[in-house]
């Protein structure tokens, strides 16, 4: 509510200055009322004072730092991050070396201890936490989703004019330590996808896995699609992130699909990656499969926490997702 406040100037003032009496809009605030109100606890019923408890706004302070840090230590770190906002003391305990060690040690396992232990040193002056953030890194508490649409024209059918639709479809990437990945190309929303996504998917459900290396903030990725005719999908993707340590978006740079043998990967799926890895990028295996270097359906991927899967802005209608552009 708005209300004209009007503020009297001194005598002495208006006399020697010749200053008017003014009137302005302003908005009342009626929390400012609260500033400097301390809030007491309750007494429970049948105590006669208040102090015999401890203020419930306060519990943490009861706890020893011994039981803080193990809870902590069972916190996932972004979790770790926000529960540094809540006070001074938190933070002070989230700062310990020893619950980002743990988290830089599985994020990066895949290049082994020693080697962790040397980019740390050389790279990051020996800080845990600095290189959580500053290290590029794929998260595998969620989904990178890419969101791409074209205009396909339709059969005309007692009209004038042809209709067109809008289609949209969906690329999935979930991220593993161990540095396999899951791929998944579907027209189906984040939260029908988000419940399939693992290594228990049916066949039904169309989820294909494969190996991805990353150097600094490049991804490699390769992955085969079985059948009667096998054909080898190859990408090449950039880390970035929209805010210090985000890790959220993925860049598209390259996708290659190449036709290839079976018996020529037979012995050789469970490091997919390894074995392609010397060849062409438009090099094919298999004639009746030629290699196509893509250049449609490039949309960057967006990052989305499995917690947000069902409220994401990825799950509305096509109708209201036509100026949705990923930063």
């Amino acid at each position: 509510m708005a209300s004209d406040i009007a503020l009297p100037i001194p005598n002495e003032a208006s006399a020697s200055s010749g200053f008017r009496m003014m009137q302005f809009i302003g908005t009342k605030r009626p929390w400012l009322n609260l500033y400097g109100n301390r809030i007491r606890p309750i007494a429970p019923f049948g105590s006669t004072s208040s102090k015999e408890f401890a203020e419930s706004s306060l519990m943490h302070r009861c706890l020893p730092d011994e039981l803080l840090f193990e809870i902590f230590s069972r916190m996932p770190p972004y979790a770790l991050g926000k529960a540094a906002c809540v006070c001074r003391k938190w933070r002070y305990t989230i700062r310990n070396p020893t619950l980002w060690r743990a988290a830089c040690l599985k994020a990066w396992q895949a290049s082994g201890a020693l080697e962790n232990y040397r980019i740390l040193q050389s790279v990051y002056d020996g800080s845990w936490r600095k290189m959580w953030l500053q290290r590029p890194r794929v998260r595998t508490d969620g989904l990178y989703v890419s969101r791409n649409t074209y205009i396909r024209a339709g059969i005309r059918e007692w009209n004038v004019t042809n209709p067109v639709h809008v289609v949209c479809y969906y690329r999935y990437i979930r991220f593993f330590p161990s540095g396999k990945f899951l791929y998944k190309n579907s027209s189906q929303k984040v939260k029908e996808v988000a419940k399939c996504m693992s290594f228990r998917a049916s066949k039904v459900d169309c989820v294909f896995r494969g190996d991805f290396a990353m150097t600094h903030d490049m991804i490699d990725g390769a992955l085969l699609y079985p059948g009667l005719r096998p054909t080898l999908l190859r990408m090449k993707l950039r880390m970035r992130g929209t805010t210090r340590g985000a890790n959220n978006r993925l860049d598209l740079l390259t996708l290659v699909t190449t036709g290839v043998e079976y018996n020529e990967l037979s012995h050789g799926e469970d490091d997919i990656l390894g074995v392609v890895e010397s060849w062409e990028e438009n090099e094919t295996h298999n004639p009746d499969v030629p290699a196509v270097s893509h250049r449609r359906g490039m949309a960057p991927f967006v990052f989305v926490p499995f917690e947000e899967v069902e409220t994401s802005v990825l799950n509305l209608p096509v109708d209201k997702m036509d100026y949705y552009v990923p930063g």
